[in-house]
């Protein structure tokens, strides 16, 4: 799996779409532009903890034992008779070491643009969390990565590694670390979203417009 991008237009992206939009009770639509939009996000807040040794090293310890990729082998199942309060509990911890006191700001920011309310968003963030650390955990295993020092490589590649890529990371990195203005939330929207021409289809940019086929 080369991206988010993949995943999200793969059966498995759309098996998470479909049950995180029935978790919700969003239109998988709607559903699939949160999620279009919040992982990228939350892959740039991740890839930012891990700028230090301790953040990188917290990390591998997850993925390497809770967070190891198991919880994708049965999605039928997490959301057959709805998602329990564990896993729920799980996401909101994770949305709390990697967005902090950002969470509300950003779960703002999706609710206006993607047009779902911001109990919504934070529903769909709470359930994404702990598959987007599924992904990264059985991604790690795929890759062998067994030292923390692989974690930025891992997450740079699924993030995208090209030069549109690279603009948009520091986009989302100046959105986390903003002083809570706003003033940054169009222009990452826009990356996301694809309203930026120069983003073309390629990397985050491209994410919605792949999606729908745009």
């Amino acid at each position: 799996m080369s991206g988010l991008l993949d995943l999200l237009n793969s059966p498995l992206g759309s098996q998470i779409i479909k049950g995180v939009a029935g978790q919700a009770g969003e239109s998988e639509q709607k559903t699939a532009g949160v999620l279009s939009m919040a992982l990228p996000l939350l892959m740039g807040a991740m890839k930012k903890n891990t700028a230090t040794p301790e953040g990188a090293q917290g990390l591998m310890s997850a993925l390497s034992g809770k967070h190891d990729g198991s919880i994708l082998d049965n999605l039928g199942g997490l959301f057959g008779g709805g998602v329990d309060d564990n896993v729920m509990n799980d996401g909101q911890g994770i949305l709390n070491h990697v967005l902090g006191a950002k969470q509300p700001q950003v779960e703002n920011a999706l609710s206006q643009k993607a047009g779902v309310s911001s109990d919504t968003v934070a529903t769909i963030l709470k359930i994404a969390a702990p598959l987007l650390m599924g992904v990264l955990g059985k991604q790690a295993k795929n890759e062998q990565v067994v030292e923390s020092n692989g974690i930025g490589n891992l997450l740079g590649g699924l993030l995208g590694n090209d030069d549109n890529s690279n603009k948009e990371q520091s986009l989302i990195e100046s959105f986390l670390d903003s002083d809570g203005d706003g003033s940054i939330l169009d222009d990452v929207a826009g990356m996301v979203l694809g309203g930026d021409n120069k983003s073309g289809g390629s990397g985050i940019g491209g994410l919605l417009g792949g999606l729908f086929g745009k």
